[in-house]
């Protein structure tokens, strides 16, 4: 199955580089962190340290690079299939990541009848930035997906920062695309080929924006001399996003 490709938004792009342990994105004249750097430095990793002792740090450390090495093969493979470029990985991690890329294309990729980007750098500018898997029209609505590969299956309710990422995203690419993405759609799967999918639309998706604006105050109140030099103020932020949110659905009414 092909997916064609729809320049409907033009993407900035972006590098990154790695300050003292945090990611660093810079687009457009901004110096920003990741998304996924601002959810780990305000997040509760008291069940994390608990794993890691009770399995050791070395074995903890070598489940996390197979995954992580497994992942990055899986998306290679997602990647090239949507862009529509052959792509073989034959090392004994690209062989596992194959299939998992497989399942994901055979049962997620199905709704998708159109993409606008992959590998897309978003921004909220001077704010936060990061890449999301796949932008496109999913189930005939303009979507944020992102691929995850996962070891066992998951649980909603183990999954806050996938909801979180993705929302920070959809928030992003409103902003500066002046675009309406309605939903978000994570695909999981294991290496023994379980599919999961996960998806946040609506109210729900407005209230996962919500926590991530709570998580990006945290985070720069931690880091209160950028916050006070920017004059960066997310109650505020908080309040404007709310306000866009209510005239987008008072708009959607009217032409309903």
């Amino acid at each position: 199955m092909t997916i064609t490709r729809h320049f409907k938004y033009q993407y900035h792009q972006g590098t990154t580089t790695t300050d003292r342990g945090s990611r660093i994105y810079e687009v457009q004249g901004f110096r920003m962190p990741s998304v996924t750097t601002i959810l780990a430095q305000t997040k509760d990793d008291e069940y994390i340290r608990t794993w890691r002792n009770k399995i050791g740090h070395e074995e903890a450390d070598r489940i996390f690079n197979l995954s992580s090495k497994r992942g990055t093969a899986m998306h290679k493979f997602l990647e090239k299939h949507i862009q529509g470029t052959g792509y073989e990985d034959l090392t004994e991690i690209g062989v596992q990541a194959k299939p998992m890329a497989q399942k994901i294309i055979d049962v997620g990729l199905t709704p998708v009848s159109v993409y606008y980007g992959s590998e897309v750098t978003l921004y909220y500018p001077g704010l936060y930035a990061g890449t999301t898997d796949l932008t496109c029209l999913h189930n005939d609505k303009d979507t944020i997906v992102d691929f995850k590969q996962a070891n066992k299956p998951k649980k909603k309710e183990w999954i806050d920062d996938y909801f979180l990422q993705t929302s920070a995203y959809a928030m992003a690419h409103d902003y500066v695309y002046g675009s309406n993405i309605e939903q978000c759609v994570i695909m999981v799967c294991t290496p023994d080929l379980y599919y999961q999918e996960f998806k946040i639309e609506g109210a729900e998706l407005r209230s996962w924006k919500h926590k991530f604006l709570k998580r990006l105050d945290m985070y720069y109140e931690k880091k209160r001399d950028y916050k006070e030099e920017r004059q960066i103020d997310t109650n505020e932020l908080l309040k404007e996003f709310e306000k866009e949110a209510n005239a987008r659905s008072n708009l959607q009414s009217t032409i309903k």
